[in-house]
């Protein structure tokens, strides 16, 4: 098991990428030499296990001689269920506690999911469960138990950890124009990504805030150009941005952001505050865009929709082509959710903007020709 590979590190100490490479490769690990030893030995049979946080670190070399198995976020459901059957157990008995001294409800593991960890395994959920085990183990030995028996509820998870840690990321309660809600990958699972954009008089300028990355950043850049295409055809100023500085803004500006999958929420996000069209508050989309307004496929589907799930977000706009991680989600969720597959952004826009503005005739088939007929407004 050679575990978290992608924390090597390469100085002046040597490359252990290297030597991997030569231990990893079944053409030639038969003859594997330990230069410390100066001994051969044969690894051919050897089977290798690696684990990784992420992939990017792992030089593209070593990273062909692997087969790469993604495991994704575990889900609120299967928290508990893990909890309840495998760590709560064992946390009681690691603080000297029987089973019916420490009993906690669901509403309880469901406030520590939530409120104090924010991850996609169960490593901090065991840490907190561990946590409030040690306090009732205090109790029980200072006698400060009615009846034997601590039950923990979500109502007085408070007195054993404190304030809540993390804030759940809500739907917002009203439509409102700029204020598109879009879906994150993070290494802690999936998160909502609130995008703002704003109009100002100025000459034309795009102003981005919220420690974005690059790829973020052209992602905007893209939107941008999309929307100055378009605009018109939507009721817009034609020359909005001769006369308009653009701010695009998304908040909790301390943490960095990046990544190839906010390119349609920030053209509907700018399209909104150049048209004056709210944007639906019960939606969230992922996808990214190209300057055709295209929408191509992004990754991280199953964290990202589970974070909508978490956050009351009911209707999801996705890329045609990532139908197929659907049958990834639990099923508990996928009968829930309402889906639109789209494969360009004006698609986006009609369902995202309230009144589904449309510069575009639909496409209808002809009984005749079984074509679609030519349409007079411009593509």
């Amino acid at each position: 098991l050679l575990d978290e590979v992608d924390k090597m590190s390469m100085d002046f100490r040597g490359d252990p990428s290297s030597a991997l490479l030569e231990v990893l490769d079944p053409e030639q690990n038969h003859a594997f030499v330990d230069h410390y030893l100066d001994t051969e030995y044969d690894l051919s049979k050897v089977m290798f296990i690696a684990t990784a946080n992420v992939v990017h670190p792992i030089p593209p070399a070593l990273k062909d001689r692997m087969e790469i198995i993604t495991l994704s976020g575990y889900t609120p459901n299967e928290k508990v269920a893990i909890a309840k059957q495998f760590l709560i157990p064992k946390q009681v008995k690691a603080n000297g506690l029987k089973t019916e001294q420490a009993v906690f409800d669901d509403g309880a593991i469901y406030g520590l999911i939530e409120k104090y960890t924010r991850e996609a395994g169960v490593r901090n959920l065991e840490r907190e469960i561990a946590s409030v085990c040690r306090k009732v183990a205090r109790k029980v030995v200072a006698n400060d138990v009615d009846g034997g028996t601590v039950v923990i509820t979500a109502e007085n998870l408070g007195s054993f950890l404190g304030k809540a840690r993390f804030r759940l990321n809500k739907k917002g309660e009203r439509a409102e124009i700029g204020l598109a809600t879009g879906l994150a990958w993070t290494e802690s699972g999936g998160d909502v990504l609130h995008i703002e954009s704003t109009l100002m008089r100025g000459k034309g300028n795009l102003v981005l805030t919220g420690q974005l990355g690059d790829v973020m950043q052209e992602s905007a850049r893209a939107a941008l150009t999309y929307v100055r295409t378009r605009a018109e055809l939507y009721g817009a100023e034609p020359d909005f941005y001769e006369k308009k500085d653009i701010h695009v803004h998304i908040p909790e500006g301390a943490i960095p952001k990046d990544g190839p999958s906010a390119g349609i929420t920030m053209a509907t996000s700018i399209l909104s505050a150049v048209t004056r069209i709210p944007i639906r508050k019960d939606m969230a989309m992922t996808g990214e865009i190209t300057l055709r307004g295209k929408v191509l496929p992004v990754g991280g589907i199953k964290e990202k929709l589970l974070a909508a799930y978490r956050a009351g977000i009911t209707t999801i706009v996705l890329p045609n082509e990532n139908e197929k991680d659907l049958d990834d989600l639990p099923e508990e969720i996928r009968n829930v959710m309402e889906f639109h597959l789209v494969d360009d952004v004006d698609e986006v826009v009609r369902i995202a903007l309230e009144g589904s503005p449309s510069p575009m005739m639909p496409k209808v088939l002809s009984a005749e020709t079984g074509t679609t007929p030519p349409s007079d407004l411009p593509h």
